[in-house]
């Protein structure tokens, strides 16, 4: 039986129809699409090219599953001594499990930067404002694991967390350098205090030394000498007994006579 000229043409149209009518959508590398059939959770698709069904199959959300960034404050927080600060800080964390992503929570994206933000208000308000300027790596690990125990319920990890900022009053900044300056003075002035105690000490024990043994104490004396001269490249002339033995009036008398003989 031959089939008439429309009827071919009508499944030339109805068949590409039919096979089109399974939509196809393109995943790429980093991502994960859900796929509702009937509105249930069906599955996760993979990279590449699925087919779904029209009006059965549906695809609500594709997920990337790359590692992000997200930055987020706090200001005017109050620390544990009271001092207002504003902190600027960024979290970094990826996607691990997309149907809980999508189905656990509405908008993980912006869930996320609220829980680290109430998450920093929390930890700024148990730590010390100098704890805060100098310990930031505790302060980057205590939020990262608070926020990551939060959001792994929901599919997401968090990589890291870092402060990139912390910033005080003016005047508060200005009375803070003060005190440290002054700090470091009175540290100073301990330890010059310190040293001059030592050096006391060693002296009083060299005194005694010197006391028990007078010509220790002469050879340091000479010793002393020799050294300060020594720098200046000076002469040093020390009385000797030998010259008190010897009767220079004499020896002048004897010299002048000879001078007088060569002269005449």
């Amino acid at each position: 039986m031959a089939w008439a000229p429309d009827v071919r043409w009508a499944w030339l149209v109805v068949i590409p129809g039919a096979i089109l009518s399974f939509s196809p959508r393109l995943i790429n590398e980093w991502e994960r699409g859900i796929q509702l059939r009937l509105g249930r959770y069906k599955r996760c698709i993979n990279p590449g090219i699925s087919w779904l069904i029209p009006w059965i199959d549906t695809l609500p959300a594709v997920v990337d599953m790359r590692i992000r960034s997200t930055p987020f404050s706090a200001e005017k927080t109050l620390t544990k001594d009271t001092v207002p600060v504003n902190v600027d800080a960024v979290l970094f964390w990826v996607v691990t499990d997309a149907q809980k992503a999508i189905l656990e929570v509405k908008g993980y994206e912006k869930t996320i930067s609220w829980v680290a933000q109430t998450t920093l208000r929390d930890v700024i308000g148990q730590a010390e404002l100098v704890r805060m300027i100098s310990d930031r790596k505790a302060i980057d690990d205590e939020l990262q694991t608070i926020i990551d125990a939060k959001t792994s319920e929901w599919g997401i990890t968090v990589q890291s967390v870092e402060i990139r900022d912390v910033r005080i009053p003016g005047g508060l900044e200005d009375a803070m350098s003060r005190k440290a300056q002054a700090d470091r003075e009175k540290e100073a002035r301990i330890i010059l205090a310190e040293s001059e105690l030592k050096v006391a000490d060693q002296m009083e024990l060299a005194s005694k030394v010197y006391h028990q043994n007078p010509t220790a104490l002469q050879l340091r004396a000479m010793n002393m000498t020799y050294e300060s001269i020594k720098e200046k490249g000076a002469l040093m002339v020390v009385p000797s007994p030998l010259s008190q033995t010897l009767d220079s009036g004499p020896l002048m008398g004897m010299a002048a006579a000879a001078f007088e003989i060569k002269d005449a």
